[in-house]
């Protein structure tokens, strides 16, 4: 059984079972293909670009999850998990010394990860969400920097083919449904599990993630930000029951009554870099604000207009609207409750929300979608003036280009324009290695200090040279 280059393997395999495993002949196309890479990818095969890269992003998951340290699902996660026995494959927390299960660590940290919506994202999710459990595992298991490289690497790889080809998004599904896979594929690597076992944990999370994507429609609640979580739970947990042993379907996407049958239709996915293909890791992008990726422009739009327009003329405003692309308007500009929002999920969901308080209050923070700034009824005239319109130029430009377009129109017949396009931490204006450092340090200083924070952005970018992650993990510890 192979072993990966970068790391011994973790855990001896549970071979009662070895005898009835998949054979490879017997996975689907689709199946066979993830399994291999999950198996094959190694730190050799990043180069230094993808993993300096995978460093930024690594920064920028932990800041979001530090600031989020004491969030409410976090803290369910915990008390739920409360004096369990961490088992055959323990997973260690952020931030504190509680060692779990695996999928119960990965699914608190994936929580915390996740909470403030401030995460990375390519279109059609987060690919971050399925780390939790990466972050765990390596808090818990001797792991080098090189060996979790490549790990986080499949994560995004996966979850970036299947949101992009499967079309589960347009088709009414959730995200999860990537995220679970991608999760599952990562831990295989990490884990050091074959093909064979790789793709029976395939076969599991494919059988059994396909949510719906209602969590992200009307009034929000707290679930927009642990659906993920949850489905990534669900792929670790299946990637340890393959260590195991356990036996899943090899043909969960084309087999008959599979997803290709009953839910996607026949899909193909691009090649992986260990087949020929390009990383497509570059192409997710990084969020300078902690709020829905497709409203990201809209903030510096209302900046640029607080530039030309006065406090006074604020409260003049007759008109305000907003051209964007059809998938902007949908996610997050065509639906009543974004213009009365109740919750900070809604808020941070609602591109008039968004606008107005930029607008009002400058920079947007965590705080911009507090419970009692989102519910202030004295935004609410200013919410009723904003009509969200899709452009065809614009469409016509996206997924390539991200822009906005804001026209506002003044009680003394003035109007201003302005527009943004590809705001910062979008592929094609991204973050510096300072921007992700300031940003990280911005949500890690209230938590752990200053002096700490500077430590931890320089460890983690050296992360490669680490012959053991347990000490960067520590190094975030709250007392």
């Amino acid at each position: 059984m192979k072993t990966h280059p970068c790391h011994c393997r973790l855990f001896a395999p549970n071979t009662s079972l070895f005898s009835l495993q998949l054979k490879e002949n017997s996975l689907d196309r689709l199946t066979r293909q993830i399994a291999t890479f999950a198996t094959d990818l190694a730190f050799d095969h990043l180069g230094e670009e993808i993993a300096t890269l995978g460093c930024q992003h690594l920064i920028d998951t932990l800041g979001c999850a530090i600031g989020a340290h004491n969030c409410q699902s976090a803290e369910i996660g915990r008390r739920l998990a409360s004096n369990q026995s961490p088992g055959i494959f323990p997973g260690r927390t952020l931030f504190n010394n509680s060692v779990l299960p695996l999928e119960m660590a990965g699914f608190i940290n994936a929580c915390m990860i996740r909470n403030f919506d401030f995460n990375d994202r390519y279109p059609g999710g987060h690919p971050s969400d399925g780390l939790g459990a990466h972050l765990a595992l390596a808090g818990a298991m001797p792991i080098n920097g090189k060996g979790f490289l490549a790990a986080v690497l499949v994560t995004y790889e996966v979850f970036i083919r299947l949101s992009e080809f499967s079309k589960m998004r347009d088709l009414g599904w959730d995200q999860g449904f990537a995220v679970g896979l991608a999760a599952a594929a990562g831990i295989c690597n990490l884990l050091g599990l074959s093909v064979e076992q790789t793709a029976n944990a395939i076969g599991m999370t494919a059988t059994s993630t396909v949510p719906l994507r209602v969590t992200r429609s009307g009034e929000l609640t707290p679930w927009k930000n642990v659906a993920t979580p949850f489905a990534a739970r669900n792929g670790v947990f299946a990637a340890t029951l393959a260590a195991e042993g356990m036996i899943g379907p090899g043909n969960a996407f084309e087999g008959r009554c599979g997803l290709f049958e009953n839910v996607t239709g026949s899909f193909e996915i691009s090649s992986f870099p260990t087949e020929g293909g390009k990383f497509v890791f570059p192409n997710v992008s990084v969020k300078y604000w902690p709020l829905e990726a497709n409203g990201q422009s809209v903030v510096w739009a209302a900046l640029d207009l607080r530039m030309k327009i006065t406090p006074k003329e604020i409260s003049d405003i007759e008109f305000v609207e907003i051209f964007c692309d059809e998938l902007t308007k949908h996610e997050i500009g065509g639906e009543q409750e974004k213009w009365d929002p109740k919750t900070r999920e809604t808020a941070d969901h609602s591109l008039p929300y968004i606008f107005c308080r930029a607008l009002l209050d400058g920079p947007i923070t965590v705080a911009s979608f507090d419970e009692v700034l989102v519910q202030d009824p004295s935004i609410r005239p200013l919410l009723n003036k904003i009509v969200v319109t899709v452009d065809p130029e614009i469409e016509r430009r996206m997924p390539e280009t991200m822009m906005v377009r804001v026209v506002v129109r003044l009680a003394n017949g003035i109007s201003h324009e302005v527009e943004n396009i590809n705001p910062p931490g979008h592929p094609a204006n991204p973050m510096t290695d300072e921007d992700i450092a300031q940003k990280f340090r911005a949500q890690s200083v209230p938590v752990i200090g200053e002096e700490r924070s500077y430590k931890v952005v320089n460890a983690w970018n050296k992360l490669a040279d680490a012959p053991d992650i347990r000490p960067l993990i520590k190094m975030m510890d709250i007392s």
